[in-house]
């Protein structure tokens, strides 16, 4: 009964299950609601970032420097518009810049997402508990997206911004194409943006040759480029690098010793607080050329040819540019205020190899190497001549009698008298080739007259002047101006054997991403005959010979040079060639002050020592003499064939079909034909007068 009576115990588990069921039920369901929302969250996160991978980033407005190359691609100089920015790969760079850059703003570079959490967390420790924001948080992807895509204001919007294009710019990117973009356009004072531009700015060296004091002071000063350039303060600068010490040395990128050694070298910069950005004047009238030349010629943009990071290769050779400015600073007193200009075309090609505009860029810019406001004076003559012997008017033998002559024109009309440098006249008749070694006026007019204005003008046109050309009779002694490297250019086409060549100094243009944007293409073209050439050419080499206008600077030169000089009151030219190379030289003052004497000689030595030097390493080459020429002996008094009856050593040269036909009488004989003269003398190679007097140099300057 009273086992009957007696009621069973409860478990404890339901009564616990009874007491928390509500609890447990509402758990569970704000448990699936959790992961439910989590899923989403995730989902929507993975789909984001996805979004986020496909969108393009936005256009960066981070501009690059632009550079110019010579022919053999060395660096001439950088160009930009005030923005010192120049790219360089990854390897380009000093590795202890890189570590120094690591240990300094993310040490945790490599294994976060463009997000250092653990950063932040001890950021937030010690700001919080020194009441103050000592400590940034921001990883080197988070500065790079401010940087190109952002400003520096302190918004929330811009924040969210920044941390969408610090995911992108993660996934679009590796890491070390991320450290890359940041070294090349984090700003490091005074101007400069990038390592590459800091190490030529600070030390004149490219990135790559950066030591490890040398690198952890360039990386100290994008914290505060002002407060920590050691240019404004050396004390805040010495502190930052040795900050980057102790972090490098934590981080096993060296050892305690280095550091020492490090902080210790006493750094040489190359740059003050005062100074420019840049301060290249080597090719700089050259510089300014090609870039002209690009934006007018080309019609390459000029944002993207000084911001877009493009390459420039150029037709210059550094050497011989080298070389020009030397001469110009050799020849003229460094108390004088002439200025000179100095241009050299291969002719071969119309590569413009060295320009000179003036004697200091860094005090004038004027470019007087292009300019057309000089007139050429005698070295214009070669330019009538060719045309009279293009014409058949005239032969090397033609004559004029040297007297003072006035001349009309204009169907009477009009009248001009010429006078001869220093009213020196022969009284009596010279040929063509003695008129151009001495430079006779009366002679060139009289040329002029014969064979016209309008054709001279025509000829000019063909060997590559494009100068205004006044149709007057006093053109025939150069009052037109033209500039120097037109005229360089044109007496190419006498060194080249008759075949024009454009000028050029740009070969090709390649952008940031190597893609050739333009190439140079122009075809030669046959301006005169090689023949004519060849004459011209056995003219002009009389400049350079006794009685030539040009025979003081003869002992400088030891091969053969053809060229013509030239004076008017307030200029002085010297202009010739080689096979290899045509030279302009201009001597003169801005503002048409009249030379002296002395002052009107500085031409032609400033042209024979570039000329020298410029080919130093070049053997000495003849101009070749071409098939249809025709080479006789002649007498001197009467022009005729030498003959037993007149023997006669002057070998002369003529178009084939102009050489005369008759042989010289002696007085006292009388000859019936031709045929009864003597047999012309033979011809030996070495009795060539270029021949020989190319041997006779060479002589001379194995004797010193």
């Amino acid at each position: 009964m009273s086992n009957q009576s007696k009621q069973p115990k409860r478990p404890r588990f339901p009564l616990l299950a009874e007491r928390y069921l509500f609890h447990i039920i509402r758990f569970n369901r704000w448990l699936r609601r959790g992961i439910i929302a989590l899923a989403v969250v995730m989902g929507l996160t993975l789909g984001g970032l996805y979004y986020l991978k496909q969108q393009d980033l936005p256009a960066s407005s981070i501009s690059q420097a632009s550079q110019l190359v010579d022919r053999n691609g060395e660096l001439i100089s950088y160009f930009h518009t005030g923005v010192n920015r120049r790219a360089v790969s990854l390897s380009e760079m000093s590795p202890y810049v890189i570590q120094a850059t690591l240990a300094i703003e993310d040490q945790r570079f490599y294994s976060h997402f463009g997000f250092d959490i653990k950063g932040l967390a001890r950021a937030v420790i010690v700001n919080v508990s020194s009441l103050s924001a000592k400590q940034g948080a921001s990883t080197l992807t988070q500065q790079l997206a401010r940087n190109l895509y952002l400003t520096h204001e302190k918004t929330f919007e811009r924040k969210i911004k920044e941390a969408i294009y610090t995911a992108q710019l993660e996934m679009k990117y590796s890491k070390d194409e991320i450290l890359e973009m940041y070294l090349n356009q984090i700003y490091y004072g005074h101007g400069a943006y990038g390592i590459e531009a800091a190490a030529r700015y600070f030390f004149n060296k490219p990135a790559s040759e950066l030591n490890l004091a040398e690198s952890t002071m360039l990386a100290g000063i994008p914290k505060g480029p002002t407060y920590y350039s050691p240019l404004n303060d050396m004390h805040n600068a010495k502190r930052r690098q040795s900050l980057i010490l102790q972090a490098m040395v934590e981080n096993g990128y060296i050892n305690e010793e280095q550091k020492e050694e490090a902080y210790l070298q006493v750094l040489s910069f190359t740059a003050t607080e005062d100074e420019n950005l840049v301060h290249e004047t080597d090719a700089s009238y050259f510089k300014d050329y090609v870039i002209q030349t690009a934006i007018h010629e080309l019609g390459i943009d000029e944002q993207l040819l000084y911001e877009g990071g493009v390459t420039i290769y150029t037709t210059l050779d550094n050497e011989m540019q080298r070389i020009a400015e030397q001469q110009i600073i050799n020849g003229l007193p460094a108390s004088s205020e002439q200025q000179a200009a100095l241009v050299a075309i291969d002719p071969r090609n119309g590569h413009i190899k060295a320009m000179v505009g003036g004697r200091s860029y860094e005090n004038n810019q004027y470019n007087r190497a292009i300019a057309t406001t000089r007139q050429p004076g005698s070295t214009f003559k070669p330019f009538l001549y060719i045309t009279a012997l293009r014409q058949h008017e005239l032969t090397v033998r033609s004559a004029f009698k040297s007297e003072p002559t006035v001349f009309t024109y204009d169907d009477g009309r009009k009248t001009y008298e010429p006078q001869n440098y220093g009213d020196k006249y022969v009284n009596d008749y010279i040929t063509l080739r003695k008129a151009i070694a001495s430079s006779d006026n009366i002679y060139a007019v009289s040329t002029m007259m014969q064979v016209g204005i309008e054709a001279v003008i025509e000829t000019t046109r063909k060997l590559g002047i494009r100068s205004p050309l006044e149709a007057v009779p006093s053109l025939a002694l150069g009052t037109s101006p033209i500039s120097p490297l037109e005229l360089a250019s044109a007496y190419g086409v006498f060194a080249n054997q008759g075949v024009y060549n454009k000028p050029i100094s740009i070969l090709k243009v390649v952008n940031k991403s190597g893609k050739t944007i333009y190439e140079a293409n122009y075809e030669p073209t046959v301006a005169i005959s090689e023949e004519e050439a060849f004459l011209m050419t056995s003219l002009l080499e009389d400049v350079f010979e006794p009685g030539g206008t040009a025979h003081r600077v003869q002992s400088i030169l030891h091969r053969p040079v053809a060229g013509k000089s030239g004076t008017t009151p307030v200029d002085a030219w010297m202009i010739g060639y080689t096979p290899e190379l045509s030279t302009a030289v201009w001597v003169g003052y801005d503002k048409d002050r009249y030379l002296t004497v002395a002052e009107s000689h500085r031409a032609a030595p400033i042209f024979a020592n570039f000329m020298e030097n410029a080919l130093h390493s070049i053997p000495p080459k003849m101009f070749p003499i071409p098939e249809n020429i025709v080479s006789v002996y002649i007498d001197e008094e009467t022009g005729l064939l030498a003959s037993e009856a007149c023997p006669s050593d002057t070998l002369e040269y003529f178009l084939a079909g102009t050489e005369p036909t008759q042989y010289c009488e002696s007085a006292d004989e009388e000859l019936t034909s031709d045929e009864e003269a003597a047999p012309q003398p033979s011809i030996e190679m070495n009795e060539h007068k270029s021949y020989r007097n190319w041997w006779e140099q060479v002589k001379k300057w194995w004797m010193r």
